[in-house]
């Protein structure tokens, strides 16, 4: 059996990145920028006002003084009048200062009287100027690859971008088998599972920025694996979940070989998820996932989402670990890698007592996932374990 290191890197060889699409900028959030963005002009493109009140020249600001208003600049509505000693012009928040001013005095300490304004005691020293390129100037660049937040949405149109290269989304069709399988919306019969395999596998590839179909449960009969198989022709990869053991009724290798998957690995040296197989056709990968619904989620965490990451364009490499300290002993690992639900809170983390690979609500009650290597001994309270952040 294959390391989970040395199966995530046989996935890894099977895929590429995908090539790269346009998209206006209302529907870039949660994209990833495929091509770097160099700002068109710099923000503000003017020296505007940051408050309301009147643009001068501070050389005027002086104990006693009258200056007359010669006009008004608004936001949208500049002011086409020079400022001279002596004079001032009504500004509004967002409006670009006249020429000549070079300061702007808050309407609060300001007396207006018929055209003419006073001052109100001592004036502060700030401008109230928002000098052209103070946000950003024109050189700015917005590197790539990177996931677009609304953020960044709201940046890169600041900058003058209204289109967007970034990368195509992975299609990823999952495939449930099992007679015993029924969907959410039917009622169990005796000795029928409602299949939810598929709706967690689907969220966590979407929000891992793919684009996931669910497609209908396949039955134990290789007539209803090909035919789903033949549905998912056109996907860039496509997900079986269950049938991937050695039982009499766990037909997925064989049908994948019989609509040509060449196969890369069959079975991982981990725990929950040792029944993983991939492989490759023509047209698509092929990732045979375990039945129990903890097993494939854990292996959907492990190794789908850094091969979206790949196929993203992004970083990929094995998810983060992080060490922290056991709440809680434990005792001998197996000969197998070991993915223990877990809690993580106030900086120790707490491994489940049920590990059942079957137990739905106890993978969604944890937040981290504990890494035990092969054969790792008894651990004590307080020991450094790695963790898999959920």
């Amino acid at each position: 059996m294959l390391s989970s290191e040395e199966a995530l890197q046989k996935l890894f060889d099977l895929v590429k990145p995908l090539g790269k699409e346009t998209v206006t900028i209302a529907n870039a959030s949660g994209r990833i920028l495929r091509d770097d963005c160099v700002a068109k002009h710099p923000q503000p493109s003017f020296s505007m006002s940051a408050m309301d009140g009147y643009a001068l020249a501070s050389k005027d600001i002086k104990p006693n003084a009258k200056l007359k208003v010669i006009g008004e600049s608004a936001a949208g509505h500049p002011s086409q009048e020079k400022i001279n000693s002596g004079e001032s012009i009504r500004i509004f928040t967002g409006a670009a200062i006249p020429e000549g001013a070079d300061k702007v005095v808050i309407q609060e300490q300001v007396l207006r009287k018929n055209e003419y304004i006073e001052f109100k005691g001592n004036i502060d020293q700030s401008t109230y100027i928002r000098p052209a390129g103070s946000d950003f100037k024109k050189s700015l660049i917005f590197k790539a690859p990177k996931l677009i937040t609304p953020y960044d949405v709201m940046l890169l149109a600041s900058m003058g971008h209204s289109k967007l290269n970034v990368s195509k989304r992975p299609i990823i069709s999952i495939i449930s088998t099992g007679d015993e399988l029924i969907p959410p919306s039917t009622e169990p019969k005796f000795g029928q599972i409602i299949c939810s395999n598929s709706y967690g596998i689907k969220a966590m590839l979407e929000e891992n920025g793919a684009i996931a179909k669910i497609l209908p449960i396949a039955k134990d009969n290789v007539a209803s694996l090909e035919t789903a198989f033949q549905l998912a022709k056109n996907s860039d990869i496509v997900i079986t979940t269950g049938g991937a053991s050695v039982g009499d009724h766990d037909l997925v290798k064989q049908v994948a070989k019989q609509v040509g998957i060449k196969p890369s690995f069959y079975k991982v040296a981990m725990r929950p998820g040792k029944p993983l197989m991939a492989g490759k056709c023509n047209s698509f990968i092929f990732v045979g996932l375990p039945g129990n619904p903890v097993s494939s989620m854990i292996c959907s965490q492990v190794f789908l989402k850094p091969m979206i990451n790949k196929m993203l364009g992004l970083k990929y490499e094995k998810t983060k670990r992080t060490k922290y300290p056991l709440a809680n002993a434990l005792k001998k690992n197996g000969s197998r890698e070991h993915y223990m639900r877990a809690h993580l809170k106030n900086g120790e983390v707490t491994v489940q007592i049920n590990q059942d690979s079957a137990s739905t609500s106890i993978l969604q009650s944890s937040n981290a996932l504990v890494v035990r290597p092969p054969h790792d001994q008894c651990r004590e309270k307080n020991d450094l374990v790695e963790v898999i952040r959920l």
